[in-house]
């Protein structure tokens, strides 16, 4: 059977599809995060795949919005692509902006320390390379003081060299629309990558030297 008579009379919709559905991922692409409103204030971690750590924090009262994205990198508007081939020297990262007053960065460092592999610097978990490493990006003195205070009690806890960097933040590049919310509107997904990671039983182990007397 000839296909195009089949699909011939529905042509002038099929590529009406086909051009919505190109147009639709030309415009899926990477983008400069937008300043934070008055009252409000940005903490960028990177902690291996960004898909889990928005996942981690989601819930924490005081947080305004989280965006995934990338950061640390010598180029402008890297694609998830780009920053794969860990060429562009960006991580995986996100963007939490809150609220100070309902939450405290210090808080939020410390939320960050209990859902990475602190002493695991060259990837998290399964993914591994220079896009996962773990990093906290400052902004302030404050920031850094926090952050490096926050690493030495971690060490003390866990007996181990804490391999997470802290670095001078910069320029924060919203990943495709794609990545964000990623946990939520892929969840079978996201749920069995989690599951064969191991993510959630190296984090029960650190967690618990964490909270340890």
């Amino acid at each position: 059977m000839n296909a195009m008579r089949i699909i011939g009379p529905f042509a002038p919709l099929l590529l009406l599809g086909i051009v919505a559905g190109a147009l639709a991922f030309a415009e899926d692409t990477t983008k400069a995060s937008p300043p934070p409103q008055k009252g409000q204030a940005v903490a960028v971690f990177a902690g291996g795949c960004f898909w889990s750590e928005q996942h981690d924090f989601d819930g924490v009262p005081g947080i305004v919005s989280i965006r995934v994205g990338y950061t640390g990198g010598k180029t402008a508007a890297p694609s998830y692509e780009d920053v794969s081939t860990g060429a562009t020297g960006h991580l995986e990262s996100v963007r939490i902006t809150y609220d100070p007053k309902k939450v405290s960065y210090e808080a939020l460092v410390k939320h960050y320390f209990r859902h990475v592999d602190p002493v695991s610097g060259d990837g998290q978990f399964c993914d591994f390379g220079d896009e996962y490493r773990p990093f906290i990006f400052v902004s302030t003195p404050q920031e850094q003081e926090i952050a490096q205070r926050e690493s030495k009690a971690v060490e003390a806890k866990l007996g181990q060299k804490v391999a997470v960097q802290i670095a001078q933040a910069g320029p924060f590049w919203e990943a495709e629309e794609y990545h964000q919310d990623f946990a939520k509107k892929n969840p079978g997904h996201y749920f069995a990558y989690r599951r064969g990671c191991g993510r959630d039983a190296r984090l029960a182990e650190i967690q618990k030297k964490l909270d340890a007397k």
